[in-house]
């Protein structure tokens, strides 16, 4: 046996695919466990109807979806495949759904799936039971199919026992061991079972499994509806098992698959039904078992009109059978994936579906053998990016309910997540209130987008208005409050970002081991700079303030950092890292004025030569105690301001009342976005993620290699003579054509690439969107289009900063 002694709780298909993934990379003591008998243990995946549609918004769980598509086409069991690709079809009933299938289109070309828009009349000939009349088009994905879940666990888990995995049906998990703090046995009905790591892929059961070491799983089972007709006269005679493209009526929250001739119905469009954890029933006195409750005919009542609508020939069939089956949803929709933040080898690998399961596999055991994940970014999926609230018990069953009502929705980018809201206000909330704050949510904090209160700025402007769907969640004001800050001075709330306090005689020192740039300078330097992993790419870009020779302020970009830092602390006591959010919060104070409006104020020398560029210093505005950061966001002259949370207010009072003679106005994050693209600075987790590598994203300037070693140099070493992909700034000319993120970019017919950040440029005057590109396009005057909707929108690459490329402003 080769490796770590490492135990998988739960032998559905993730527990399958690792066991598998893990044994294959040369580990081999490992033992699976699941309460239920192998391979159909009685958790969701025995159930799962098994479609496998790969469109998704976000590039890594499109990734995830084709690796599972491609590994299923390679198993069988006993001759029968474990994989149909029968192709995925999507239909359209109405004009917005339609306009939906564009913009999923776009999607799924920017991440490099093979796929079509397609209209009625093909859509009926590949699934001719759908009523021409009710379908006006479609997005076909071909690679797209039916996974036969329980045959891909059997093929799985049999080959990882070729290699020596062990599988142990009916053991229940009673508790896990820990000795100083890392995990060192399974305890089962049959035993205990010693281990160096172990991973909870329990599924529905995850939350009850990860008490057990003390860990909050943000999870909750919820029952979804599934019914399979009698047979359909039309389908008479059908040997195949599925014939017909897996197939989704979104409209209705509906979906349905083959299986000889009868049809699956999948339903969303009912009633919340939530299940705790600890109410599912055990597996030897489940009814049929624990994961199937029983069908309610009428929660399903809509969904049988629905289709008899959508397809007639269903008019002559009855439904026989049905479940409310259980599956995991959590708050954003997306896997949790991760080792516990307090307990060292102890794993999760929860809230998967069928759909991404061999590649969360994959991705978890190169997580585990070789200390990060090259084939994936898995940011998004890690199981310690949550703030405390949203490990709320109340909060995570509210967003879980949420998400699953949402399943088939049509959601804008900046769509508001709902109740529970408000849950986090800045002090400065009441004022922003008072100037008509219209609030979107960030991290939990109430952030306004821009404010009713400067609309008799639009007075003598020209702002472009933008294509509908760039014009939700959008007002003109956003362009007035972007021009105001570059002719005056704006206020900007700044609290959401998240802020941490590291101290101690040692704090030098990791800060310089963590991160790129050299940031042991003297007190009062502010640096930009990142943090990688092990393999070159980024973690995150951050700003870290030295406010004393032992105490450091870091301006960090989420949970992640944090739990990333605190991973590498020093045993020895000698630092300390705090998150000092919630305690503090920030103004930006930005724009040609802002010097007027500040010194005034100050009992600080806040001129050029008082404070320069990336310095901080302690100071008093008005009665106010503040740290001053002289750095910008927006690319004007002007300072970060953090007081403690009960100065917050006065802060904002005496700002406002010293920045109005100046024409200051509050701003908000429309403006901000618009600004900070112009001066082309990026946003780690939107435009560079875990991917990308410091040269590729144009943030090769933070790196020092002359600085002494740090996390990743190795790695970024071997990297930096290769560089085959780069971060750009197109311009559009059309001031209508405003794109949103996350379309193809094309070179032709070509698709090349996607975009990442855009806005409109008030000051400049042309649409921004940031994409990635192959190296050989990232030429300035480069002609290229972005795939919008139904549009190709001309763009050209350009070279960048866009505004103030000299920096005059930000150093005046």
């Amino acid at each position: 046996m080769a490796g770590p002694r490492v135990v998988i709780i739960g032998a559905g298909v993730v527990g399958a695919a690792l066991a598998d993934e893990l044994s294959a990379r040369g580990w081999t003591d490992i033992t699976v466990v699941d309460q239920g008998p192998l391979p159909a243990t009685g958790g969701s995946t025995s159930h799962a109807p098994g479609l496998v549609f790969q469109t998704n918004s976000s590039k890594t769980m499109t990734e995830l979806a084709r690796y599972t598509v491609e590994k299923f086409r390679s198993l069988e069991v006993a001759g029968q495949p474990c994989f149909l690709q029968v192709g995925g079809l999507e239909i359209a009933t109405t004009p917005e759904r339609l306009a939906e299938l564009r913009r999923r289109h776009g999607w799924v070309t920017s991440w490099g799936v093979e796929a079509r828009l397609i209209g009625p009349d093909e859509c009926v000939e590949l699934h001719p039971l759908v009523d021409r009349e009710r379908v006006l088009g479609g997005l076909l994905v071909p690679t797209d199919g039916l996974a036969k879940a329980v045959l891909a666990v059997e093929a799985q888990l049999t080959a990882a026992r070729e290699r020596g995995v062990r599988t142990l049906g009916r053991h229940e998990v009673l508790d896990i061991r820990e000795e100083d703090g890392r995990v060192s046995a399974v305890v089962t009905d049959h035993g205990e079972i010693p281990a160096d790591i172990v991973v909870c892929c329990a599924g529905i059961w995850g939350p009850k499994v990860a008490r057990m070491v003390g860990m909050n799983l943000p999870l909750t089972p919820l029952a979804h509806q599934l019914a399979w007709t009698g047979p359909v006269p039309a389908l008479a005679g059908q040997a195949e098992e599925a014939v017909r493209p897996i197939l989704r009526h979104q409209d209705a929250d509906l979906y349905y698959r083959d299986r000889f001739d009868q049809l699956g119905i999948g339903y969303y469009g009912h009633r919340t039904m939530p299940v705790s954890p600890d109410d599912i029933a055990p597996v030897d006195s489940a009814e049929h078992m624990p994961s199937v409750l029983r069908f309610t005919k009428d929660d399903f009542a809509d969904a049988w009109s629905e289709t008899q609508a959508l397809l007639p020939a269903t008019k002559d069939a009855k439904i026989e059978e049905g479940i409310n089956g259980l599956f995991s949803f959590t708050t954003d929709g997306l896997p949790l994936l991760g080792e516990s933040p307090d307990v060292k080898g102890f794993w999760v690998a929860e809230a998967v579906w069928v759909t991404h399961s061999a590649g969360v596999g994959r991705a978890v055991a190169e997580w585990l053998v070789d200390g990060h994940c090259t084939s994936f970014d898995l940011h998004e999926c890690d199981v310690n990016r949550f703030e405390p609230h949203q490990l709320a018990p109340e909060y995570v069953l509210a967003r879980g309910c949420r998400n699953f009502v949402e399943v088939y929705d049509i959601l804008h980018p900046l769509q508001p997540t709902g109740a529970p809201r408000p849950l986090r206000t800045s002090p400065f909330h009441p004022r922003q209130q008072e100037l008509g704050g219209y609030f979107l949510e960030a991290s939990g904090w109430e952030r306004p987008q821009w404010y009713a209160a400067n609309e008799a700025l639009l007075k003598g402007r020209d702002i472009p208005t933008p294509n509908d769907w760039a014009a939700r969640y959008w007002s003109p004001i956003v362009g007035a409050e972007a021009q105001a800050t570059r002719e005056s001075v704006a206020l900007y709330d700044m609290t959401a970002l998240k802020r941490l306090e590291v101290t101690g005689r040692g704090a030098a020192d990791l800060l310089q081991w963590m991160t790129t740039a050299n940031v042991d300078k003297s007190v009062g330097s502010v640096t930009y700079t990142l943090m990688l992993g092990h393999d070159g790419g980024i973690r995150s870009d951050i700003t870290v303030a030295r406010l004393g020779h032992d105490h450091f302020q870091v301006g960090a970009g989420g949970n992640l950092d944090l739990d990333w830092l605190t991973r590498h602390l020093p045993e020895d006591g000698s630092v300390t890292v705090r998150d000092i959010t919630g305690g503090t919060c920030c103004i930006g104070l930005w724009g040609p004025k802002a010097r007027d409006v500040l010194q005034p104020l100050a009992d600080q020398d806040f001129s050029n030569a008082g404070l320069r560029y990336f310095r901080a210093r302690k100071a008093h505005i008005g009665p106010v105690p503040v740290t001053a950061m002289r750095l910008s966001y927006v690319g004007e002259l002007g300072w970060e301001l953090y007081t403690t949370a009960d100065m917050g207010l006065k802060l904002w009072d005496t700002l406002w009342e010293a920045a109005r003679p100046h024409d200051g106005i509050a701003a908000g994050r429309g403006a901000f976005n618009s600004l900070r693209l112009e001066k082309g600075y990026r946003s780690f987790g939107t435009d560079m993620t875990y991917e990308h590598d410091p040269y590729e994203a144009g943030v090769g300037f933070a790196v020092k290699m002359d600085k002494g070693d740090f996390i990743g140099r190795a790695a970024l070493e071997r990297r930096a003579a290769d560089v085959r992909r780069r971060l750009v700034c197109l311009t559009i000319d059309d001031p209508h054509a405003v794109v949103m993120g996350k379309e193809p970019v094309y070179d032709g017919d070509r698709p090349v690439g996607y975009v990442t950040s855009a806005a409109y440029g008030y000051t400049i005057g042309k649409g921004i969107a940031y994409a990635w590109l192959p190296a050989d396009l990232a030429t300035a005057g480069r002609s290229l289009a972005i795939g919008y909707f139904d549009q190709r929108v001309p763009a050209a690459v350009a070279e960048e900063p866009l505004f103030d490329p000299n920096m005059r402003r930000l150093r005046g």
